[in-house]
């Protein structure tokens, strides 16, 4: 059977708009629908007030339109964007900082951990630490991490992972690793290790389906032993995919660990973007780099025609940034074969190294090694030289 937009629009009249006042096909609530190889890309556009309570909504537009006999997958997405997809409100645009072409990284020379001046402690053998972060979940937060500390990697750095989400760990997926740790002396762990990673994750010391009901100490107490108990010997950078959210975790990690700055992955849709401004201040009140932002599911190329299709909107992210004075780090597109092949713990950047969506996260990596560099020198040019004659 050949799915069309007919028949899938004819499904989504079935389900109901807020408070039951209709349909939201009727509503005017669902964007153009695209159909690709048998799988159907849309959104759902709600008040932004109410985003919230409008996921279940969400929920069963999927499971419609995934029941269609023929459908092999869809991604529906909520957005508050108003068509044209612009910003809630006009303002006046900053430049974005100015990029050199990315210079090949070369490994800093080793030197002690440094605290720079804020009384957080380094971690022995680390040179930088690096947060990606986003302000809500489901804007692809983790696959954006692993596929930039695989492009760090690709680019000449020793790179480790941290994946600090307790309740959601996703690195052992994503990045086909199995078994529990080993530890030294029964006292340090040995990260686990694939693809020229070092990583440490919640998930090797659990069961995928265990959950973790852990309070904020609890949980602050793991992310200390899985960073500072850990055996990474000599890293460029260890990239820590953070929870989703502004929470304790969150906090504690900015407030207690050096970090070298934070990138922020957003979609392009206002929704994700009032999140992830929420993450952006958090990291300015605690006086964290912020190294720029990725806008993820950034638009959609047709695989038979190359058309491309903005579905969530688009440049939402790249407007934020500019708004900001932050740096723009680039568009990752809507592209089924990225979240096929995380799934399957083989990584575009591994999976498809000469593929253009791998290049993209290697230019993403590249400026974000860039921006390190950039924060440090402006940190070396704010200590005072004193000279003793």
């Amino acid at each position: 059977m050949s799915v069309t937009k007919e028949i899938v629009t004819e499904r989504l009249k079935t389900v109901n708009g807020p408070d039951f006042t209709g349909n939201i096909v009727d509503l005017g609530m669902v964007s153009e629908i695209f159909i690709a190889d048998s799988k159907v890309f849309f959104s759902i556009t709600v008040p932004a007030a109410r985003a919230q309570e409008m996921e279940p909504l969400r929920a069963a537009a999927e499971r419609v339109v995934k029941a269609i006999p023929g459908v092999a997958g869809a991604v529906v997405a909520l957005t508050a964007e108003k068509k044209g997809g612009g910003m809630e409100a006009p303002v006046p645009a900053r430049p974005a900082p100015r990029h050199v072409p990315p210079a090949p990284p070369q490994r800093p020379a080793p030197q002690a951990p440094a605290s720079h001046g804020s009384g957080k402690r380094g971690v022995p053998g680390i040179e930088a630490i690096i947060a990606v972060a986003s302000g809500k979940g489901g804007v692809g937060k983790s696959t954006t991490a692993v596929n930039i500390a695989l492009g760090l990697a690709a680019n000449g750095l020793r790179v480790g992972v941290l994946d600090a989400d307790i309740y959601g760990p996703s690195m052992p997926r994503l990045l086909n690793i199995h078994g529990r740790p080993q530890t030294v002396d029964g006292k340090i762990l040995k990260p686990m290790e694939n693809y020229g990673l070092k990583v440490m994750s919640m998930g090797f010391l659990v069961d995928e389906e265990t959950p973790m009901i852990w309070r904020g100490p609890m949980v602050m107490s793991a992310l200390t032993q899985m960073l500072r108990e850990v055996e990474w010997g000599r890293l460029d950078v260890l990239v820590v995919d953070m929870p989703p959210g502004t929470g304790d975790a969150q906090l504690t990690m900015a407030q207690q660990v050096p970090l070298a700055g934070a990138v922020i992955v957003s979609t392009p849709q206002d929704l994700a973007l009032i999140d992830a401004r929420k993450g952006l201040n958090m990291f300015k009140k605690v006086d964290v780099p912020l190294l720029g932002i990725v806008e993820n599911m950034s638009y959609f190329l047709a695989p038979d025609t190359g058309k491309r299709y903005d579905i969530f909107g688009h440049g939402g992210a790249r407007r934020e940034a500019e708004r900001l004075g932050v740096t723009f780090l680039g568009e990752v597109p809507l592209e089924m074969g990225i979240r096929e092949s995380s799934d399957a713990g083989t990584p575009v950047v591994v999976s498809k190294p000469d593929g253009a969506e791998a290049k993209i996260y290697r230019d993403i990596a590249s400026k974000v090694w860039d921006r390190v560099n950039e924060e440090r020198g402006a940190a070396e040019a704010a200590v005072p030289n004193i000279v003793f004659e």
